[in-house]
């Protein structure tokens, strides 16, 4: 039994180290170049919906990673707008940020949709609600924050960087502006890290040659 064990956790060792991701099939590259907030650093940008289910099950593993990241690293999320019936998801988490409940609320708000069914990501005067009545917010002042005057910008930007990628779904990983990838194509949530460290690993590389 232990030498089956033996053979088969090497043959597992080396199967990773074997395996080279491939473009075109495990990442590609953006439609076009997405121009980043962090000038000098290396940002990565997941664009996800709260009503995927794929990114509920990422969204653990990426906070984990984004703990750990060096200084060059720069992670930041972005609710997708690839159509209509996103925006209220979309508006509620940059009304999460406005309301400073972001780090409070934002895996609660998953549990809601996925896990307790409490919510409809497609009804913005369901999460209202529910924003409301988890933080013990005035309703009307988390209205206010679903509707400010940079709203309707934010969602026209999250809208344009979704298309701008060539992004079919979510989540959708996008690395220094230039590539993009999803657990889909790395073949699994675990295996996304693994990619990601990979892809990142090659752009400083290449930046360093500059």
């Amino acid at each position: 039994m232990k030498k089956f064990l033996f053979i088969l956790s090497f043959f597992m060792v080396f199967s990773l180290e074997a395996i080279e991701p491939k473009p075109g099939i495990n990442f590609k590259k953006t439609k076009e170049i997405i121009a980043t907030d962090s000038p000098g650093k290396i940002e990565v940008v997941e664009m996800f919906w709260y009503g995927c289910i794929h990114c509920y099950k990422i969204d653990p593993y990426l906070d984990e990673w984004a703990d750990k990241l060096p200084k060059d690293i720069v992670f930041k999320k972005v609710p997708a707008v690839p159509r209509k019936d996103w925006v209220p998801m979309a508006k509620a988490y940059y009304a999460l940020e406005t309301l400073d409940l972001n780090k409070k609320l934002h895996e609660k708000l998953f549990d809601a949709i996925h896990k307790d069914k409490t919510v409809d990501p497609g009804s913005e005067r369901d999460v209202i609600k529910w924003i409301a009545l988890t933080s013990k917010k005035n309703i009307e002042d988390v209205k206010a924050a679903f509707n400010t005057f940079s709203m309707k910008a934010k969602i026209s930007n999250s809208y344009k960087m979704f298309r701008s990628a060539g992004a079919t779904g979510v989540p959708t990983i996008i690395i220094d502006g230039k590539y993009l990838t999803s657990s889909t194509m790395a073949g699994g949530e675990k295996n996304t890290i693994e990619l990601l460290n990979y892809i990142i690993d090659n752009v400083r590389k290449d930046k360093s040659k500059k």
